[in-house]
This record gives C-alpha cells, structure tokens and sequence, in this order.
C-alpha cells in the first residue's frame, strides 16, 4: 500500500457515497448510509473515547500518586503530547485529502493511526521505572499515542461529509458517533480503574489498564476500517485521479473542479495547492471559526472533569472506588438521550445542552453535603447535556464542511476536520493542565507509593472547586462563542 500525495485531489469525491448501487456499503442514497457503515462509521469511537477517557482519568492521578511527580509538571506531561498535535493536525488533513490508495484517502489513516496508538498506549503505563525516569518515559509513550490519534482521528471526522450528502443523514452517522463514545467512555471509565485495582494498584495495576486500552483501540480501529468500505471507492478514486490530471491541463494549472466525463466520471472538487491558503480559507469562514472557539473551550470543560474525577472521589466522596459510578453517571446519558437530542439542531440544541451541563457542573459544589446517590444524580445531568453538546458540535462539523466545498468548489474537508480536531484535542490537554495548577496552587501533596496522600483543607477545597466552577465557567464561554455560527457571510 502506498499512501500517495499528489499534487492534486486523488480521493472519492465528497458526493462518492450517494453514486454507490442501492444497497452497497457506502450507498448514500434515498436511505442514506447502510447500516453497516454507520455502525464501521461509528465504531470509530472506541478509539476517540478510549483516547479520551482512559488518559482524562487515569493519567494525571498516575503521574501524581503513583509516580511522585508534582501536580504542575504532571499537567504538563499531560498537555505538551497534544500541543504537538496542534501542530501535526492540519498536515495530517491536508495530507489526507491529497493521498490515493486502493481503499480510499481516509481509510488507511485509521486503520495504521488506530494500530500505532494501541503501542503507545501500552507504553504509557508501562511505568518500567518510578519517579522522573518513569514520568520521561510516560511522557513519550503518551507522545507516540498523541500522534498515532492525529493521524486516526483527523480523517476519521472528515469523513461524514463523504459518507453521505444529506443534513439528517450526516446526523445519523454523527449520533452513532456520540453514542459509541458514551460506551467506550462507559467501558474504559469503568473498567480500567476496576483493572488498576485489580493488578494491585502502582506500577503493575496501570500496565494492566494499558493494555486494556490498547486492545479497546485496536479493536475499535479495525471495526472502522472494515465497515467503511465501500465497493466502488477504488474505483472512484481513479477516475477521479485521472479527471484531476484532465483538468490541470498542459499548464500544470489546478483547475477548481474536474469535468464529468461521458462515462459517468464524478465531478472532483480540486484542494487548496497550499497549507496557507486552506487555513485563510478556514478564516474566512466564519462559522467554522465560531465553532472552532466553541469546541475548545467545551473541550477544556471535558478535560477537566475527566482529569478531576478520581479525585473528587478520593478526597471529597472519601471513596477512591467510586470513580467508575462517577464516570458511569456520566457517560450514560449518551445512550439514553440521542434519540431526543437529535430532533433539535445547531445552537440553540448546543445551548440548551450546554444549561443542563453548567447546572450540573455548579451543583457539585455541593457534593460534600449531599449523599452519594445524589451526586450521582448532579452527575447524570451534567451528563445529560455533555451528550447534547458533542452531538450538536459535531453535527456542525460536516455541515460547515459541505457549505464550504459548496462555496468554493475546492475539497478540503480534511484540513478543516484537522484544525477541528486541533483544538478538540488542544481543549482537551488544557483542561489537565488546568487543572494540575489549581492542584498545584492549593498545595496538593503528591505521592511515590500508589496510594493518594492526605490532603489539606485547602488542597480539598481546590479540588472541588477545579472540578466544578471551572467546566461551568468554560461552558458558558462557549456558549457565548457560538451565537456568530449562523452570521451570513
């Protein structure tokens, strides 16, 4: 296999799943994807939610409690890996849009990105050695993983927009999409501090949630590659090559989209020949950018709560165990909710969500006077709008992505799904680190034995605070943010 970048657009046009015949595996037609592509589409979220969940939750606590670094510096071991990926991302999606292979322009990306993250997720809690020499050593392999995930994840949210051509359709695939991530979430969240527990805690208890994320990854990778298939993408993705070669001319001049041929020869919108001038066209956009502020700012809110979970459990609940209940509370209103989320759409359902997640967030300001089960309750609602939002931002990705081959005739969904995913991930990371300072300032005590410390009461009054003002805070940000989304332009 050679993933091959060209000087032009060699890949399946964004229309390619709607000429699929009736019934076929990327079909797009009056009945929109098949099933089996939305279920290859949407298993795509093991990897994203493993991604996001089993490092949010485990991580930090690991660098902290089990590896004695100090809640700054572990911050930044968690942050640095994705501000690589700020810088990796749009290469990553322009270079998407330009490759060509026998299974299509994406495909490859998620499969070999998928593959390499499982390895590096291995390696991250390998912990070979304590103390700084471990965090060194856990700070490459989350390097390795973050940059794997860049070039899975970049692709693999271009590729609604070519998977299918309607609103509702795109819809579809992304609820699916947010669904699966709530299982994955549900799965890791649950399960891997189970597994820490289970091989004894330290060292041997994280080797042991590694390799379990890996094999979650690894799995969710293949699902995607073998699901997304579809029988005519060679086919297109040739045509459309030799189309593009048509219509650069004897000048060598891209033109901006191929001419069909007799034969049926799909129009083939051509790429920006430059990064500089896809990111201008990007700022141009003014709803892609609004929703770019957007996603980081909901992104630090999720960084957050994950990073802070374990431990508003240890120190605040005075249960180190309910971590996964906390995590289970939260991630189960993906699964409850889609059907009703996704009869609204755009803003006004993201703010909607956004109330029930901020309301949440601000009620676990009381957790220390309430029983458990009622702040499994404030959980579950915070939970309940944290679904709303991924579904309402990333069904706006595709829509702004199709406007904008629409408005200028040049595919580049890729690119625009890379800075997309650049600042998920940028969010992401932030939250963290974010959260590591407030640790850091309120004079947490780190720990070299696997057990958390004692904590002040002004170390616990940090980590409530971290963990409930600051998502409120980032959320009501991003609510503000978004109201330019539908400004003409």
């Amino acid at each position: 296999m050679a993933l091959t970048d060209t000087g032009d657009d060699r890949s399946a046009p964004p229309g390619r799943a709607r000429e699929a015949a009736p019934g076929q595996p990327g079909s797009a037609g009056a009945g929109g994807p098949s099933r089996r592509v939305r279920f290859g589409y949407a298993s795509g979220s093991l990897v994203s939610g493993t991604f996001t969940t089993l490092p949010g939750l485990l991580l930090l606590p690991y660098l902290t409690d089990t590896l004695g670094v100090g809640a700054a510096l572990a911050g930044a071991v968690v942050f640095l890996p994705k501000a690589w990926d700020v810088v990796l991302n749009p290469f990553v999606g322009r270079a998407s849009d330009r490759t060509r292979t026998r299974w299509g322009s994406r495909r490859p990306y998620v499969l070999l990105g998928g593959l390499v993250m499982a390895l590096g997720f291995a390696l991250t809690f390998a912990g070979p050695l304590p103390g700084s020499a471990g965090a060194w050593f856990t700070g490459a392999g989350y390097l390795l993983t973050a940059t794997a995930f860049a070039f899975f994840q970049v692709p693999y949210v271009a590729m609604p927009a070519e998977l299918a051509d309607r609103e509702e359709d795109r819809m579809r695939l992304v609820a699916g999409r947010v669904a699966v991530i709530g299982i994955a979430a549900l799965v890791t969240g649950a399960a891997a501090p189970a597994l820490v527990d289970a091989g004894g805690g330290g060292l041997t208890g994280h080797r042991w949630a590694g390799a379990f994320g890996a094999a979650v990854v690894a799995l969710g990778a293949l699902w995607t590659f073998a699901g997304t298939r579809s029988t005519r993408g060679a086919t297109h993705t040739t045509r459309g090559a030799t189309a593009g070669r048509t219509a650069r001319g004897a000048t060598g001049t891209p033109a901006t989209a191929t001419a069909g041929t007799a034969t049926g020869t799909p129009r083939v919108p051509a790429a920006e020949p430059t990064l500089r001038e896809q990111f201008a066209a990007a700022r141009a956009n003014p709803p892609f950018v609004a929703l770019l502020r957007c996603v980081v700012l909901q992104s630090v809110a999720t960084g957050v709560l994950l990073a802070g979970a374990p431990y508003f459990a240890d120190h605040v609940l005075r249960d180190s165990s309910g971590v996964g209940a906390l995590v289970a509370a939260f991630v189960a209103p993906n699964l409850l909710t889609m059907p009703l989320w996704s009869r609204l759409r755009g803003p006004r359902g993201y703010a909607l969500a956004s109330a029930l997640f901020i309301a949440g967030c601000l009620l676990f300001l009381a957790s220390p006077f309430l029983p458990e089960g009622a702040v499994l309750v404030t959980m579950a609602l915070a939970g309940t709008g944290h679904a709303g939002q991924l579904l309402f931002l990333y069904a706006m990705l595709p829509d702004c992505v199709a406007r904008d081959t629409t408005r200028t005739g040049r595919r580049q969904g890729g690119v625009l799904s890379g800075v997309f995913t650049t600042a998920e991930g940028l969010g992401v990371a932030i939250g963290p680190f974010l959260y590591g300072l407030v640790l850091q300032l309120c004079g947490y005590v780190s720990s070299g034995t696997g057990d958390a410390a004692e904590q002040s009461l002004t170390a616990r009054v940090g980590i409530l605070a971290g963990f409930g003002a600051l998502p409120a805070l980032a959320a009501v940000a991003a609510v503000l943010l978004l109201r330019s989304y539908n400004r003409p332009y």
